[in-house]
């Protein structure tokens, strides 16, 4: 018998506690199983409603929506309660994924796409956020456990659901099919969360969305200035959405609700230097929304076989976590260095063989494709998990909180940025004009080349990181 203060696994899935879990792990498992759908059937898409212009902006918009989503969360739980809250964000994730479902052009599904992001952002922030209303503390620790394995499943499941809609012809089942899930966990959240759950019994929570929202205006900006095939434009969107991002951090510094802890903004200080490695690695595995489009064109892969090909960067990351956890600080200190050195090349030899449409022609063709698929993605997961808790160590006394809470909007923003940016990248190079094969091979090797100086920037921030 396992000690009372000690909670097992069959104690988080026994009765009603197997049903809550249930709901908290669903509100993940929605947004993250709707974000590899996506990225599976978005080829399909273009070709079917057109748009391609637009690629990178159905990344953008909705990780830019979950960044407001996942910061209304905490304000939203306060007002309503688990159970309310819950319900409204399965509501606006529903209506979304209709619109997306029914789109007739590309501007209606990104109106979908970016409720899509809105309601998931909460879910997600919800999700994390409950588990202390809903379970006793000894739960905890398994509970949390079993909500961030969702995104593992998700690289199982998302790829499968859009890969075989996509493969027939049907890629708007792929969005129908999540509508009855969604159903079935409203039902659950309404039936297994108890309405009096309250998220807090002093002071409202404050949230700076002022300053979130702004810090999402400077992606938009970025992807706006995207739009143009003139270079001059492409420039003065990249300045003015940075410009707007640094002017955020310099107001951030004085605030009194604050996004990220002292010293946070500089990587001359330590905690500074964590957080500039875990955007920089952000922003490199963003590569992946193209992936998907570069196989299905260049390699002639299936959208089933390009999904789960495309799904190896996060199956990469997972795997790089699980190696590194456990590990002496010595041996951590060398999975830090080791990490981004790895991403950076694995990204530099798949802007070498992503282009190269002839591997296909040969016994196993593009399957060389895959060691540099998984690299990218446990480059990031050896180091991720000792820089995240390095930063709780990093963080000024009594800022501990806002330096956890820091490292997913940093997250998010840098996706979001990310995908801006390889819109920006992959335009330029030709992914629309000439576009085609010609255009795809050409956006490949600048996306690819480019984004391996994310990474190899983080490898020689290092340094710092490692400092004692």
């Amino acid at each position: 018998m396992p000690h009372r203060d000690v909670a097992s696994w069959s104690e988080l899935f026994q009765g009603r506690n197997g049903l809550r879990s249930t709901v908290l792990a669903g509100g993940v498992a929605l947004h993250a199983i709707n974000v590899y759908i996506v990225a599976t059937i978005l080829p399909s898409v273009v070709k079917d409603i057109g748009g391609l212009d637009y690629y990178a902006w159905n990344t953008t918009l909705f990780v830019v929506a979950s960044i407001l989503g996942s910061a209304l969360s905490p304000k939203a739980l306060d007002a309503f309660g688990p159970r309310v809250a819950y319900l409204i964000a399965i509501l606006i994730f529903a209506v979304g994924t209709t619109a997306c479902a029914s789109a007739p052009s590309m501007p209606w599904l990104l109106v979908g796409r970016t409720a899509q992001g809105f309601g998931g952002g909460i879910l997600l922030g919800l999700s994390y956020a409950s588990i202390r209303l809903v379970f006793e503390d000894r739960l905890w620790p398994r509970a949390m456990a079993l909500v961030s394995s969702m995104w593992g499943v998700a690289t199982l499941l998302g790829p499968a659901i859009g890969g075989i809609f996509a493969q027939t012809g049907h890629w708007r089942l792929a969005f129908w099919v999540v509508l009855p899930i969604a159903a079935l966990l409203a039902w659950l959240v309404n039936t297994q969360i108890d309405r009096s759950a309250k998220a807090s019994s002093g002071s409202r929570i404050k949230a700076p969305l002022g300053k979130i929202t702004a810090l999402a205006a400077s992606v938009l900006v970025i992807s706006l200035g995207s739009l143009s095939t003139n270079l001059a434009w492409n420039v003065v969107g990249i300045v003015t959405g940075l410009g707007i991002g640094v002017g955020v951090a310099r107001a951030d510094e004085h605030a009194a609700v604050k996004l990220m802890p002292a010293g946070g903004y500089s990587i001359r200080t330590r905690i500074g230097s964590l957080y500039a490695c875990l955007s920089l690695l952000s922003i490199g595995v963003t590569t992946e929304i193209f992936v998907a489009y570069f196989l299905q064109l260049i390699h002639g892969h299936t959208p089933l076989i390009a999904g789960y090909m495309t799904a190896l960067m996060a199956a990469g990351w997972t795997m790089g976590s699980i190696v590194s956890s456990g590990r002496t600080q010595t041996a951590a200190n060398r999975l830090i260095r080791i990490g981004p050195v790895l991403s950076a090349l694995s990204l530099l030899t798949l802007a070498v063989l992503m282009p190269w449409s002839s591997l296909t022609q040969a016994n196993a063709g593009s399957w060389w494709l895959v060691a540099p698929l998984l690299g990218v993605g446990m480059g990031i997961g050896l180091c991720w998990p000792q820089m995240s808790t390095r930063i709780f160590k990093a963080a000024p006394a009594g800022q501990e909180n806002i330096a956890a809470s820091a490292i997913t909007t940093l997250q998010l923003y840098s996706m979001a940025m990310g995908s801006t940016l390889a819109g920006v990248v992959t335009n330029a190079a030709g992914f629309t004009h000439p576009g085609g094969l010609v255009g795809a091979q050409q956006a490949a090797v600048a996306l690819f080349a480019i984004f391996a100086c994310a990474p190899g920037f983080a490898a020689f921030l290092t340094g710092r990181v490692v400092r004692q």
